[in-house]
């Protein structure tokens, strides 16, 4: 049904769930820096700043109207390009204004952007990665967007996927997986021991991060309604049941429960409801946290052994516990909760069907889509500053200034510095 009168109090709401996703990219900027060694802390932080610039004018221009004005089940045309047709006005089956409406995806599209940094930090040039964002936020997630939020062939044959499992966190994840891959590993990575510099930023940015998720997640049901609120809850319970489980895996493993392994958790927990808060019960959604810490747990401890330099593990955290979360639906979602179909469990099996397409024609486009933008930038401009640059630091070299001015972090400079020039 469509609504034609404006809400004020879903307006409310729809505003400050904006603000609250807005507010998480510079909380996985504060996330990443901490991962990283001290000498690229600010060029790790830089990386979601300049999502917030980049993304939020292409989407602007033309990324809204890609995903969401009319089109072909692909993607969508060119009816709202530059905001053409945005304005005060409802929404289509909401009450918030067309306004409202198109700041909310911003947001979404800035983090997922973002998000892929973790996956290129401490090597890959600054002014490339925004061309890369630019180019991405255009081809990739419009695209994605459309399939399940815009009328595109997944969204025609009834997928679900409440705030982001394929545009957002399987298209982040596969995409990380790709730039890795395109930009090739850390000079250091398999040599020197390449750890978390701050874990408290690591823990500060995975609580802001959880905060924000409540309007990511509560937001995406357009609506103070049932929907919003359920979705609300269950991002509560989601990641607080994959923290739990995560303690117990690491007592498990090494008798000692990691500040990194616990910021994590809260990420793949969140990651993990993200499709499903609205159609799931709250005591599925307690499953489902507990589920989703199995696999990127199982995969970020495997992922170091290899020669994939996928610095920050998006792919584990994002790209697996979102496609845990898009088949999770498959199964458990529940009419009476969600108002649109049951899963396999509640008898619909053909649910369960057109998750799984999701689950893998997302990643498939997000990952091919990635590889192919970085390749073709890579003939045009250099995707990753000199070895010598990144052994004294992506802060220096790309920025001209350091996060720590002191003199320990200026012993790490100089120390990195030497070690690399002994290697050479």
């Amino acid at each position: 049904m469509t609504v034609t009168q404006i809400s004020s109090g879903d307006t409310a709401w729809m505003m400050v769930a904006t603000a609250l996703v807005l507010m998480m990219t510079p909380a996985l900027g504060l996330f990443y820096a901490g991962l990283v060694r001290s000498k690229n802390t600010l060029n790790t932080f830089m990386m979601s700043i300049g999502a917030l610039g980049v993304v939020t004018i292409t989407w602007a221009l033309v990324g809204y109207s890609l995903a969401f004005s009319k089109g072909d089940g692909f993607v969508g045309g060119f009816h709202n390009v530059f905001l053409e047709h945005v304005g005060f006005g409802a929404q289509h089956g909401t009450a918030i204004p067309q306004l409202v409406f198109f700041a909310f995806e911003a947001s979404f599209c800035i983090i997922t952007a973002a998000l892929i940094s973790g996956a290129v930090v401490e090597r890959m040039r600054f002014s490339t990665f925004l061309v890369f964002i630019f180019l991405w936020s255009i081809l990739i997630y419009p695209v994605l967007a459309h399939w399940v939020w815009g009328g595109g062939w997944l969204e025609t044959h009834g997928t679900l996927d409440f705030a982001g499992g394929v545009p957002v966190e399987m298209a982040s994840g596969f995409s990380a997986l790709a730039a890795a891959i395109a930009v090739g590993a850390r000079r250091d990575y398999g040599r020197l021991a390449l750890l978390p510099h701050n874990t408290v930023f690591v823990l500060l940015g995975a609580g802001l991060l959880w905060f924000g998720w409540f309007g990511f997640n509560g937001g995406s049901g357009l609506s103070t309604g049932h929907s919003s609120v359920l979705a609300f809850v269950n991002t509560l319970l989601a990641p607080a049941c994959t923290l739990v489980v995560w303690f117990i895996l690491d007592l498990l493993r090494d008798r000692k429960i990691t500040a990194v392994g616990a910021a994590t958790a809260i990420v793949v927990g969140a990651v993990g409801i993200t499709p499903a808060a609205g159609f799931i019960s709250p005591t599925f959604a307690m499953l489902l946290g507990a589920l989703a810490a199995l696999p990127s747990y199982a995969f970020i401890l495997w992922r170091p052994r290899t020669r994939l330099d996928e610095s920050l593990d998006v792919l584990g955290a994002h790209g697996l516990a979102g496609m845990t979360g898009i088949l999770f639906i498959g199964l458990f979602a529940e009419l009476s909760w969600n108002g649109v179909s049951n899963g396999l469990v509640f008898g619909h099996p053909a649910q369960l069907g057109w998750q799984a397409v999701a689950a893998i024609a997302g990643p498939a486009y997000a990952f091919v889509g990635t590889f192919v933008i970085i390749k073709l930038l890579g003939l045009v401009m250099p995707l990753r500053v000199a070895a010598l640059d990144e052994s004294i630091g992506m802060d220096v070299i790309e920025h001209g200034e350091q996060a720590y001015t002191d003199s320990e972090g200026a012993i790490l400079v100089i120390s990195d510095t030497f070690q690399e020039s002994i290697r050479r």
